[in-house]
């Protein structure tokens, strides 16, 4: 009874074979079924590669909601040197709310030269970094990947030189602000606490003496992100007058970034630059310093690094080698079904009708039914 149970399965079995096997004499080979099979192989291990090489990469997804989080503060990281002495320029921050965060807070003066050799290659590097940015958005995606382990974006350690007296002032550091609209400043003279608004002691400063080229290292909101190159980062400008007014106005996107390599809560921001001489005697009135004016975007990014699951690899992976399979063998059959039809036409020709004498002196059109010359 096993017996018979066992070969009825193997019965059913052998009828569910959706692959059926043709003995090797029934199969005929042919060089051009070779050749299309060597090109069909060969796609098939390119395209395979290729396949890997995408199942290896990953992308970024941004996905958009509505920020919530009102009460936290906001930090800002900031590395700019201006061209004047420390003691003749103040930074500070006033936001929307009349709340000042003075500079003492959080950010450091350090008296330095304004020409640093070490800056001018490294200052080359982010300036063509930013130029790509704004040709090929899709480069973020690679450096929001990247995160280096140390911060590329940091001012190398200054060597001291005595021949070079300070001539300029590094201002760096952090600030925690609210998050409301407000405006980083650093004009001329220290901030002073004013019953009736925000001021500067200048009184005791030249005009003369004004210069507010700078040079912007680094600045970003939020969480320090290594590797991350920030839209002002590595920004030159050098003040035509002694009076100019430099113009930032800054819309900041809170950011949540999710990678194989790092998490972290941060800040992308986009920013338009205006720059002008002050003269109230041609109608521009003003400041002359440097003022960034922020905005916070109600809208909060979450991006994430997505990577494609192995099933999907799979069946991207089965549709390549039976797609291949497929498409060979129909050009194939039609290349063959084609080429029999040009080589039928040509036998046909060479088969013409012959005249064929007759004993009673007449002539036959008719094709002989046998080619045979032998004798009987």
């Amino acid at each position: 009874m096993r017996r018979l149970n066992r070969k009825k399965t193997l019965n059913l079995m052998k009828e569910l074979d959706a692959f059926p096997k043709v003995p090797e004499s029934y199969v005929e080979t042919s060089a051009s079924g070779g050749t299309v099979s060597l090109i069909a192989f060969t796609t098939i291990a390119f395209l395979t590669i290729m396949e890997f090489t995408v199942y290896r990469d990953t992308w970024m997804k941004y996905e958009y909601e509505v920020d919530k989080d009102f009460t936290s503060k906001l930090r800002i990281n900031i590395d700019i040197t201006v061209a004047m002495r420390c003691q003749y320029v103040g930074a500070d921050v006033l936001d929307l709310a009349e709340t000042m965060v003075a500079s003492a807070d959080g950010l450091i003066y350090e008296p330095v030269s304004w020409f640093l050799p070490f800056y001018l290659k490294r200052k080359l590097v982010l300036q063509l970094i930013q130029s790509r940015l704004q040709e090929e958005h899709s480069l973020q995606d690679v450096i929001f990947k990247s995160a280096f382990k140390s911060a590329s974006t940091a001012l190398p350690p200054r060597e001291d030189n005595s021949l070079q007296s300070p001539d300029a002032c590094r201002i760096h550091g952090h600030l925690y602000v609210n998050k409301v609209a407000g405006n980083f400043h650093i004009t001329v003279g220290k901030a002073i606490p004013h019953p009736r608004g925000h001021a500067h002691l200048a009184a005791l400063v030249s005009h003369e003496s004004y210069n507010f080229s700078h040079r912007i290292d680094h600045l970003s909101f939020g969480e320090l992100i290594p590797g991350i190159i920030n839209p002002l980062d590595g920004t030159e400008k050098i003040a035509s007058d002694h009076n100019q007014m430099f113009q930032y106005f800054i819309t900041v996107v809170p950011t949540k970034l999710h990678t194989y390599k790092i998490s972290a809560e941060t800040h992308q921001f986009s920013v338009t630059e205006r720059e002008r001489v002050i003269n109230h005697a041609a109608g521009s009135h003003g400041v002359s310093g440097i003022f960034m004016k922020y905005d916070i975007s109600s809208l909060m990014v979450t991006v994430t690094e997505e990577h494609m699951p192995f099933w999907q690899f799979l069946v991207r992976l089965c549709g390549i080698i039976g797609g291949i399979f497929s498409t060979t063998g129909i050009l194939h059959g039609f290349g063959r079904f084609v080429a029999e039809i040009i080589f039928c036409r040509f036998r046909l020709g060479s088969y013409r009708s012959t005249s064929v004498p007759l004993p009673d002196g007449h002539t036959s059109n008719h094709l002989p039914l046998s080619t045979d010359n032998s004798t009987h």
